[in-house]
C-alpha cells in the first residue's frame, strides 16, 4: 500500500471506530430508555380473594383431618376438636400466647380447657377459619364469656351487640350484672343505661327483688335514674326490703342513705318515712338531718350533701322563651332536658314580643307586657303547659317593656319597665282569684330592665335603667307594708343583669353601663352575690364571657346563665353554677343564639315534654 494509501485507510478505520461507538451509544441509550420503560410500568399484583381461598383450603384439611397439629378438648363434655396451632393463632391472642408463649410446650398434642361447651369452642375454632359464627339467644352468654376467655375481640362485640338488643325491664339487671362479671365494658354501659330509663318498670321485676345489698346501692346512688320524684326511690327501696325484711331490714339505714330525704316533702317524712324508721337510730339521723334541710332554709348550703343534689330527671325541664335574635326576635321557646343535656323546641310563640317578663303558676305559663316591634304592650297571655294551647288574660293597666315579673305570695308582680314615652317607677299586680290588676306602693327608682328575684318573702328589683345611665341601686319589696326600701347597692352600675335566688342569697350576673344615648357598652362578666343578714354584696366567681341581657335562674341546686349579647352577638352560651364550689361550667347550648330570653324552671308535675 502505497504511502499516498494511508490517509485513506486511516480514515476508514476512523469511520468505523466512529460507527461503533454510535452504535454503542445508541445502545445504552436503548437500553435506558427499556429500563425506564420496564421501570415505569412495573406494579404489584394481588390476587383478589387469596387469603379467603387460603383459610378456605385449611378448612377443608381441617374438615378432613389433615395438617392438624392440636386437639382442643371442651372441659365441660370432654368434646374434641382438631385444629391447626397457626390458624388459631393467628386470630387470636389467647392461642397465641399458649402457642408461642415461652411457657407454651408445642409437644402437647392436646390441650383442655377448663369449663369451655363444646358446641361453642366448635364454633370458636370455626370462626378462626371463616370469620363467621351464629349468635343466638341459646347461645350468646356462653359464647360470650368464652370469647372473653380468648380474646376475640370482634366476637365480644358482636354478643354485646346482640344482647343490648334484647334488653328488656325483665332482664336488664341481670344482662348488667353479666357484662360486668365478664368485663364488657360497653355491654354494661349500655344495660345500666336501659335500668336508668325505665327504672319504674324495672322495679315491678323479680330480677330488682333479688339484687343483693351491694347492687341495690349501686342502683340507688345513681343520679340519672328516670324517675319524677323521689318518692319513687323510697317506695323501690321499701319494695326490695319487704320482699325479705328478716334478712333485709338490718340494711335500711345504709340504703336510706342513698335516698335523697331533704327532697321529700316534711309531710311525707313524717307520714311515710318515719313509721317505717322506728328504733333505728341511724334512719333517726337522716330525717333529722332532713328536717333541719326544711326549717333552716338559710343554712342549705353548709348543709349541702349527696343527699341535697336532685337526680337529673326529678328537676323537670327548663323553658327558654323568646329573646332578640339575628332574626329581630325569636318566637320559638326552648326546653332543656338535664339527663341528656340536650336542647329541643317546645312550643312556639303567638308572635314577636320583645323585652316582656314570664311568671309560671300552676301549669300556666305567663307572658306579660313587652313590645312587638312597633308599640309597647299591656296584654298577658297564657300557655297550657300540658295542651300547649295559648289564651288571653287580663291586661295590665299600663304598658311596659323592659319590666320585671315575679310571684310573690302567689300573685304575680309586673314592676317597672317603659311605656314608649318614659321610665316607670310604678308597680301593679296581678290576682289569680280575681283576674285583676292593681296598682301597689311604686318604687324609689324608675328602672327598666332591672334584675328581679324573690328572697326571704320579698321582692328585690336590681339595678337596670333611669333613663340617664344604668344603675347601681337595689330596693326591696314587703308585701306586708306595701312598702320599697333600698339595700346596699351593687358594685358597679348594672343594666340588663341577670338574677337568680339560691340557698338564701341572691346572684346577679353579667349586665353592661353604658349610659343614655351611648351604645359603646361596657358589658361583664363578673357575679356578685347579695346576702340579706349582712345587708353586703360578694363578688363570686365570673362568667366565662362578658354580656348582658343574660337569662338567669335557680334549676334543681345549681343556677343557670343563658343566652345574652357580647356587642357583636346574640349567645347561644349556656352555664350552670355550682354554689358549693362557686364554679361554672357550660353545658349544651340553645339552638338559637338569643338575648333578653326569660327562663323558668317547670317541674315534672306542671308539665313534661316527649
Amino acid at each position: 500500500m502505497s504511502i499516498a494509501e494511508s490517509p485513506s485507510k486511516d480514515s476508514g478505520n476512523t469511520s468505523l471506530e466512529g460507527s461503533i461507538n454510535n452504535l454503542s451509544g445508541e445502545f445504552s441509550i436503548l437500553s435506558m430508555s427499556l429500563c425506564s420503560t420496564v421501570s415505569s410500568t412495573l406494579e404489584h399484583f394481588r390476587c383478589e380473594g387469596h387469603a379467603e381461598h387460603s383459610l378456605a383450603c385449611m378448612k377443608n384439611y381441617l374438615q378432613a383431618g389433615k395438617l392438624c397439629d392440636v386437639t382442643l378438648i371442651a372441659g365441660s363434655n370432654g368434646k374434641r376438636v382438631q385444629a391447626h396451632r397457626l390458624v388459631l393463632s393467628a386470630a387470636s391472642e389467647y392461642f397465641s400466647a399458649m402457642f408461642t408463649g415461652s411457657l407454651s410446650n408445642n409437644d402437647e398434642s392436646e390441650i383442655t380447657l377448663v369449663n369451655v361447651n363444646g358446641d361453642v369452642l366448635q364454633a370458636v375454632v370455626d370462626y378462626c377459619y371463616t370469620g363467621c359464627i351464629e349468635i343466638r339467644e341459646d347461645n350468646v352468654e356462653t359464647l360470650l364469656s368464652t370469647a372473653c376467655l380468648m380474646l376475640l375481640h370482634e366476637v365480644v362485640e358482636a354478643c354485646s351487640r346482640f344482647l343490648t338488643h334484647q334488653l328488656h325491664p325483665s332482664n336488664c339487671l341481670g344482662i348488667a350484672v353479666f357484662a360486668e362479671h365478664q368485663a364488657c365494658s360497653s355491654l354494661l354501659q349500655e344495660a345500666n343505661a336501659y335500668t336508668s330509663q325505665h327504672f319504674m318498670q324495672v322495679i315491678k321485676n323479680q330480677e330488682f327483688l333479688q339484687l343483693n345489698v351491694d347492687q341495690m346501692s349501686a342502683l340507688l346512688n345513681n343520679d340519672d335514674l328516670n324517675v319524677t320524684c323521689e318518692e319513687h326511690i323510697f317506695q323501690a327501696l321499701m319494695m326490695w326490703i319487704q320482699h325479705d325484711p328478716d334478712s333485709r331490714r338490718q340494711y335500711i339505714g345504709h340504703l336510706l342513705g342513698l335516698v335523697k330525704l331533704p327532697l321529700l316533702t316534711p309531710a311525707f317524712l313524717t307520714d311515710q318515712v318515719e313509721p317505717v324508721c322506728e328504733g333505728d337510730m341511724a334512719c333517726q339521723k337522716l330525717i333529722m338531718e332532713a328536717m333541719k334541710w326544711h326549717l333552716l332554709p338559710k343554712r342549705r348550703l353548709q348543709m349541702s350533701s349527696a343527699r341535697t343534689r336532685p337526680r337529673k330527671a326529678t328537676l323537670g325541664k327548663l323553658i327558654v322563651v323568646g329573646g332578640m335574635d339575628k332574626n329581630k326576635g325569636a318566637t320559638t321557646i326552648e326546653s332543656y332536658d338535664p339527663r341528656c343535656d340536650a336542647w329541643v323546641v317546645a312550643h312556639h310563640m303567638n308572635g314577636r314580643r320583645l323585652q316582656f317578663g314570664i311568671a309560671l303558676m300552676g301549669e300556666k305559663l305567663l307572658i306579660v307586657g313587652g313590645r312587638d316591634g312597633l308599640k309597647t304592650l299591656n296584654s298577658m297571655e297564657c300557655l297550657d303547659m300540658e295542651s300547649g294551647q295559648w289564651a288571653q288574660l287580663i291586661p295590665m293597666n299600663t304598658h311596659r317593656h323592659g319590666l320585671g315579673v315575679a310571684v310573690l305570695g302567689g300573685t304575680l308582680y309586673a314592676v317597672g319597665g317603659h311605656d314608649g314615652w318614659s321610665y316607670l317607677n310604678t308597680v301593679e299586680r296581678w290576682d289569680p282569684s280575681s283576674r285583676s290588676w292593681q296598682y301597689v306602693a311604686p318604687m324609689q327608682n324608675q328602672r327598666c330592665s332591672a334584675g328581679m328575684g324573690v328572697l326571704g318573702g320579698k321582692l328585690y328589683a336590681v339595678g337596670g335603667r333611669d333613663g340617664a345611665s344604668c344603675l347601681r341601686t337595689v330596693e326591696c319589696y314587703d308585701p306586708h307594708t306595701n312598702k320599697w326600701t333600698m339595700v346596699a347597692p351593687l358594685s358597679r352600675r348594672r343594666g340588663g343583669v341577670g338574677v337568680a335566688v339560691a340557698n338564701g342569697y341572691l346572684y346577679a350576673m353579667g349586665g353592661q353601663d353604658a349610659p343614655a344615648n351611648n351604645p359603646a357598652a361596657s358589658r361583664f362578666d363578673c357575679v356578685e352575690r347579695y346576702d340579706p343578714n349582712t345587708d353586703s354584696w360578694t363578688q363570686m366567681a365570673s362568667l366565662s364571657t362578658k354580656r348582658d341581657a343574660v337569662a338567669a335562674c335557680l334549676f334543681g341546686d345549681k343556677l343557670f346563665a343563658i343566652g345574652g349579647y357580647d356587642g357583636s352577638h346574640y349567645l347561644r352560651t349556656v352555664e350552670q353554677y355550682d354554689p358549693n364550689t362557686n364554679e361554672w361550667n357550660t353545658l349544651a347550648p340553645l339552638i338559637t343564639g338569643r338575648a333578653g330570653a326569660c327562663v323558668i324552671a317547670v317541674n315534672n308535675s306542671e308539665y313534661s315534654i316527649a
